[in-house]
């Protein structure tokens, strides 16, 4: 029985041998063939044709590269985690139809969703390219220095200096400033300066008032300046105004007392000269400039109520005038005062010479109508 099987698995084998040889040599072997035949035809002709079939290729492999690149790119090279959230969010953005309208009838419009959250800054702010010339801001509700000089990008000393007696505590919507260009000085060119010259006031570099791309020089090869131009000195410091008392503010001759007197209600011009600066919300009064000095005027009687420099403050030397009608008049930044406190004075006395005492960067008087109700505009007055 044994040896039966063993010649039963044997025979079994041999038939499996049998039957492989004959499905290899009369199915398998004829489709080999046509392939191996086929196979060496595809061969010769790209042979016969590399350089074609290379070229065709290579090109085939570069737009490739360029797709992928161009897909996959910023995903690949970008770490930062919100430039990911951004293009992420791009990803998943889709295109969605929303029915507008009720019922089976209702039109149907395209629209665009994403899952993107976006933080915005609630402060505008304007564009970073500097600008040529100084900016005119109105105040607004809300605003505070701090927050103008960020929607401008200059800081704001800058903002300070270019608006004279500016209290950042007190800016009231509506309230006009003037924004300048760039963080730095605005400087009006005055005889005998020169680039230099300016930079070294300003401490900073000649290179960086010439390299402003809005300043202008009358001639450019030696970068001359005109007078009365105006430069803006990126960067640049205002010097701290030295603050000078003289040694006497009396003069040798004092105006004698009035006696009774009482207001006229018209005013006159209190000194001869120029105006360099007007009134305006950020300067109350009215700067008459005269470099010979020259003498100050009451603008209307009244009675001396300050006369001298009694709190070393910028006015300087100053005489203030009540005229009994709601208004009093102030004079500063004399050289010489010519009344005391407690006298009356009539309209058109001297009262003092023009000076640059106080905070002041020359020969002026700077004059101010005040009352109750505020400051007046001088120039609307006077006479």
């Amino acid at each position: 029985m044994k040896h039966f099987l063993n010649y039963w698995i044997k025979d079994f084998f041999e038939y499996i041998g049998l039957l492989f040889s004959h499905f290899v040599k009369y199915y398998l072997s004829p489709k080999f063939a046509v392939f191996e035949s086929f196979k060496s035809l595809l061969v010769g002709k790209m042979y016969q044709h590399r350089g074609k079939n290379a070229q065709l290729f290579v090109n085939a492999a570069m737009v490739t590269v360029m797709v992928v690149g161009i897909a996959f790119g910023p995903s690949l090279v970008t770490n930062d985690s919100q430039t990911q959230a951004v293009l992420a969010s791009g990803f998943r953005s889709k295109f969605v139809f929303a029915e507008e309208g009720t019922g089976t009838g209702g039109s149907q419009v395209l629209g665009l969703t994403t899952d993107a959250q976006m933080t915005v800054d609630p402060l505008t702010q304007v564009s970073d390219k500097p600008r040529a010339d100084v900016f005119e801001y109105t105040v607004e509700d809300g605003d505070t220095l701090a927050a103008i000089a960020k929607k401008f990008g200059v800081d704001t000393d800058s903002i300070k200096w270019l608006n004279s007696g500016l209290n950042e505590k007190k800016i009231k919507p509506g309230t006009v400033m003037k924004i300048p260009p760039v963080t730095g000085v605005m400087h009006t060119v005055k005889s005998g300066e020169t680039v230099y010259s300016i930079a070294k006031r300003y401490n900073v570099s000649a290179q960086a008032i010439v390299d402003f791309p809005f300043n202008e020089f009358s001639n450019d090869e030696t970068f001359a300046l005109a007078i009365g131009q105006e430069i803006v000195v990126p960067d640049g410091e205002m010097p701290e105004e030295i603050i000078t008392s003289p040694r006497s503010n009396l003069a040798n001759t004092l105006t004698p007392n009035a006696g009774a007197v009482s207001a006229t209600g018209s005013w006159i011009w209190p000194a001869a000269g120029t105006i360099t600066q007007w009134y305006k919300a950020w300067h109350k009064g009215l700067d008459i400039a005269n470099r010979s000095g020259g003498n100050i005027l009451a603008a209307d009687s009244g009675t001396v109520i300050v006369a001298g420099w009694p709190d070393n403050s910028g006015y300087g030397n100053r005489v203030m005038i009540d005229h009994g009608n709601g208004y009093k008049t102030l004079y500063a930044h004399m050289s010489k005062i010519a009344v005391t406190v407690g006298q009356t004075v009539k309209r058109g006395n001297v009262i003092g010479q023009m000076g640059s005492t106080g905070r002041s960067t020359g020969t002026h008087l700077h004059f101010e109508i005040r009352s109750d109700a505020g400051n007046r505009d001088p120039i609307g007055v006077l006479k």
